[in-house]
């Protein structure tokens, strides 16, 4: 008999080598640490140097070395329990789905968004939105949500960041190895490769579908880079938040048209559109354009029926988190899809204009997004009421508490960001535990927990990140010339049993890294305290175009080479999920000090949390309604000045003293046994109130109920505002 694919074999002809590879074609295994696990065994030194890549190692094998390899390690028995699990997973329809989501079933959810953080080794996302939106693809996954994800295929992805002799920022982009990526073609109902076209004024747009599955959830991603294209157009998808204005538009025109074009030839029709931030608006244009095709509707019927199954998320109230397009290249780029939706210029403008009638005015995706869109929601409680007062004129005849946008705040994918050594503790002491519930009582249990052994715990992640932060600041020396007494110094940076505080984002000057190093002697005294010191790692990127927050990272990393600091303040460059993970999993405490309103929910602090760090923020964001006293460390009461400088003063004042006075003393109050045992209650209070709350499963099962149901024409209940 002929297999079309391994996936159509009996397990009992497969081979190792053929279950590895099948495994390592799905993202599943990135979040199943025991099947992680297995690749790490094969060979640890490759393993590190791949990122953390299962098909680039195995690439690194012929089949024959391979089952050498696995007979030497004994693995047959656990790839094939790995290989069971799989497939078992993927072709389980979980209760929770058929319970709640039914309505979604035979019409899924299309997730637009324009990047997606699965894992280090597909480098297509750059930060907080991304990370969110792999998040969100893992929950829906683990919850049996019918849905479809849609993005783009970055070949040389975000820039990987080098810091140079100088202490300054560079950006280097890299061509990806597209045969180390889990890609499948995305085919049509006869079994032919998907090409879309998107037609401009200039000429069409040809982009490629590509498929990466994600557990349950396939993600296609649209790639440009097609010998139908210009040379420039084939470039197009190749850097995420890379070129002009005109590249952008023309990202988000094949991320939306071509996306929903791309559905269409695989015979998918959405019950909902989800759009994750205003990239993707475009989507429900072409989704416009396609139900007056099929149903004969005029442009005003066509676009309220595609408003009614719309479901729209706003990220920021950072003005220049929002794309605005000029008329020129509007006209350039919109003028063939307009043109059949039945409009002119003007009229086309004034879907994305505050004011209609402002010719001055450009074209605002989010604008867009919020008129083709009935389900608006924000990140957090305290974003959905900036949220509200921002757009608040696109709905002039409403009051403010009356704009219909209401907030779901952002989770994170437990499984993914909770470390193995505390999972193992959670199984072997709490019964029926489980990191994917959403049960207030299950996380409860964490105070049953022995203090003792959460904190050893604790220590002995804190001891894998100081192993990985010394690794990473020995090469950074090595990379930029320093003299060899300073890399071997190196592996002598961070004291165990100091405090120790990380501080990982982008580098935007409103998230101010600055402000505990704004007075370097007061720093100093904190740092180099002989009885109770403390200790900073950053790590984060700012983006190529940011001046600003390349001068704070510059100013980070002169305070990391001065003597006074060298031990005890650390920046590691090139920030991305495997820095994170060892940071949220190995720091004491996770700061946190925007510029009040201006984080509109910040996960990293989360996923912390997950790990026992106790977060030190600013009321901004979800720590605003997380923070109960008793789970952490607030700076500042929740005020701002109109003045940031006077802002900025008052928080510094507060972060420092908040730090001295309640921080630092909590943590080295210690027993007769060396446990801080106030501070480990913390931890426990931290873990029980924050993890079930602020997991992606609570989220996207917010989502289903507030949005994805009433969407699809299910039940209708009113999102949370």
């Amino acid at each position: 008999m002929a297999y079309q694919s391994v996936s159509e074999m009996p397990e009992g002809l497969l081979s190792s080598y053929q279950k590895c590879v099948a495994i390592a074609h799905n993202l599943w295994w990135s979040w199943h640490p025991e099947v992680v696990e297995i690749f790490q065994l094969l060979n640890p030194q490759r393993w590190r140097e791949l990122v953390h890549n299962p098909i680039a190692l195995l690439r690194e094998f012929t089949p024959e070395q391979f089952e050498r390899r696995v007979l030497e390690l004994a693995l047959q028995t656990r790839i094939n329990v790995a290989y069971r699990r799989q497939c078992s997973y993927v072709a389980e329809r979980p209760m929770w789905a058929r319970q709640h989501a039914g309505v979604l079933e035979s019409r899924p959810v299309a997730y637009f968004s324009l990047e997606f953080g699965l894992h280090e080794s597909v480098p297509i996302y750059s930060g907080g939105l991304g990370i969110l939106a792999g998040d969100h693809v893992k929950s829906a996954s683990g919850m049996g949500v019918p849905l479809v994800a849609i993005g783009l295929f970055y070949d040389k992805g975000y820039f990987k960041q080098l810091i140079d002799a100088q202490g300054n920022q560079v950006e280097n982009y890299v061509n990806t190895e597209v045969e180390n990526l889990p890609f499948e073609p995305a085919l049509d109902a006869k079994g032919a490769p998907i090409t879309v076209k998107v037609e401009t004024k200039t000429g069409p747009i040809f982009a490629k579908v590509r498929c990466i599955r994600v557990g349950r959830v396939q993600l296609y991603l649209l790639d440009t880079d097609l010998d139908e294209n210009s040379q420039d157009d084939r470039e197009l998808t190749s850097t995420l938040y890379g070129g002009d204005a005109r590249t952008r538009i023309r990202q988000e025109l094949v991320c939306g048209v071509g996306g929903v074009r791309a559905l269409r030839a695989m015979g998918i029709t959405p019950g909902v559109y989800h759009l994750n931030e205003g990239h993707n608006s475009f989507a429900t244009l072409e989704a416009t354009r396609q139900k007056m095709e099929h149903c004969g509707l005029s442009f005003e019927e066509a676009l309220r029926d595609t408003a009614q199954q719309t479901v729209f998320t706003t990220h920021t109230p950072v003005e220049a988190g929002h794309d605005y397009f000029p008329q020129e290249l509007v006209e350039e780029h919109l003028e063939p899809l307009y043109t059949e939706l039945g409009l002119d210029i003007d009229s086309f403008m004034a879907l994305g204009r505050k004011d209609p009638e402002d010719k001055n005015e450009k074209f605002c995706m989010t604008i867009l997004g919020m008129k083709a869109s009935r389900y608006a929601n924000a990140v957090s409680s305290l974003h959905g009421v900036v949220t509200r007062r921002m757009w608040h004129s696109l709905w002039p005849e409403k009051s403010e508490e009356e704009v219909p946008i209401g907030h779901i705040t952002n989770g994170v994918h437990v499984p993914t960001w909770m470390a193995t050594q505390l999972k193992t503790l959670f199984e072997r002491t709490i019964p029926g535990w489980t990191e994917e519930s959403i049960d207030p009582e299950v996380w409860s249990k964490v105070y049953d927990v022995d203090s003792g052994e959460l904190w050893e715990t604790h220590f002995a992640l804190k001891t894998l990140l100081f192993d990985f932060a010394r690794r990473r600041v020995a090469r950074q020396l090595t990379r930029v010339g320093a003299p060899q007494d300073q890399i071997a110094a190196a592996a002598r940076i961070l004291n165990p049993n100091a405090l120790t505080i990380g501080f990982a984002r982008r580098f935007a000057e409103y998230k101010r890294a600055f402000l505990v190093a704004q007075d370097e002697e007061r720093l100093d005294m904190i740092v180099n305290n002989p009885e109770r010191p403390v200790q900073f790692i950053f790590a984060g990127k700012a983006h190529p175009a940011d001046n600003i927050g390349k001068a704070v990272i510059n100013r980070i990393v002169k305070i990391q080479r001065n003597p006074k600091f060298s031990n005890s303040v650390i920046f590691l460059e090139d920030y991305d999920i495997n820095v994170a993970r060892h940071l949220v999993q190995g720091v004491d405490v996770w700061m946190n000090n925007p510029r009040r309103p201006l984080e509109a929910s910040g996960t990293s602090g989360q996923k912390a949390a997950l790990n026992g760090a106790l977060n030190f923020s600013i009321l901004d964001g979800w720590w605003a309604e997380a923070y109960d006293g008793s789970n952490g460390f607030a700076i500042g009461d929740g005020a701002s000045h109109v003045d940031v400088h006077v802002t900025d003063k008052r928080d510094n004042e507060s972060l420092l003293e908040v730090l001295e006075n309640k921080v630092v003393p909590m943590y080295y109050d210690r027993n007769e046994h060396g446990l801080p045992l106030r501070w480990i209650r913390y931890m426990k209070n931290s873990i029980a109130t924050l993890a079930w709350r602020f997991s992606a499963h609570r989220m996207v099962a917010d989502y289903v109920n507030y949005g994805y149901l009433p969407a699809a024409g299910g039940l209708s209940v009113k999102m949370p505002r």
